[in-house]
């Protein structure tokens, strides 16, 4: 199963939850590829932290093959590097991305990811794939390759507004390129169940048949810990309420 991660808004956990649910799968025993499309690389750094292998080739010289013809291109896996979890490996990211998003689209690069990672179907049970907070190249091959999009959303009134026009980029890609996506739900992040607002605008999207999944996670400052040790949650502290929280979360999802 091939996951998306995708918010058009910052700040709201994209790389948080993507970690911790391709941890949580990695430590239940599913073979498990994160995918870092995010030319920042918080995903890259939350599980490598300092020890990123040098010369790693990554999602950058993975769409730089691409680019070029070559009698003996590289395999996918050759981007591809070991976390220090077991069952665990990353696609890393670099800054390279942004200088090659400009000639990517005009080459009509789009549906490279979604091939690439097809071939892998047989080596990794989950991937789970991080996006930039913009609807661009990176995120529409993304969405291209996924078959369940994840939205994050982190009970503030701008995500709120920004949730509809979200929705219908994701109908556009299913729609125009991606038949087989499906919305596997909006994930609440950074949830205080005594404050009226998070309530509010949660219940809200409830009643209005929007695929609101369960558990709610809590807002807590563990989760800044495990960002500064580079350790997922489900490494960090087991028993948090947080970790629990996401275990429920994914156990939760179907394939």
């Amino acid at each position: 199963m091939r996951y998306v991660v995708f918010n058009q808004k910052g700040g709201v956990g994209k790389s948080t939850i993507t970690c911790n649910l391709a941890a949580i799968s990695a430590q239940q025993g599913l073979r498990t590829l994160v995918v870092d499309l995010d030319p920042q690389g918080n995903t890259t750094h939350y599980l490598l932290g300092d020890n990123a292998p040098e010369g790693t080739l990554g999602a950058a010289g993975f769409f730089d093959q691409t680019l070029k013809f070559t009698a003996r291109p590289k395999d996918t896996p050759e981007f591809i590097v070991a976390t220090p979890w077991d069952n665990l490996d990353l696609m890393p990211s670099s800054p390279q991305l942004d200088e090659l998003q400009t000639k990517l689209e005009s080459r009509y690069k789009i549906y490279k990811l979604r091939e690439a990672l097809a071939e892998l179907a047989d080596t990794y049970d989950r991937i789970y794939i991080d996006t930039p907070p913009a609807l661009n190249f990176y995120t529409r091959s993304a969405l291209i390759a996924a078959e369940g999009c994840l939205i994050p959303f982190d009970c503030d009134d701008f995500s709120r507004r920004a949730l509809y026009s979200l929705l219908d980029n994701v109908q556009e890609i299913q729609a125009d390129h991606n038949a087989d996506l499906k919305v596997s739900g909006i994930v609440v992040n950074q949830f205080q169940p005594r404050a009226n607002l998070p309530q509010q605008l949660v219940r809200e999207l409830v009643d209005e048949g929007l695929p609101v999944l369960q558990p709610y996670l809590s807002a807590s400052v563990k989760i800044k810990e495990s960002h500064q040790l580079a350790r997922p949650m489900i490494h960090l502290d087991a028993r948090h309420k947080l970790t629990q929280e996401m275990v429920a979360l994914h156990d939760g999802l179907r394939d």
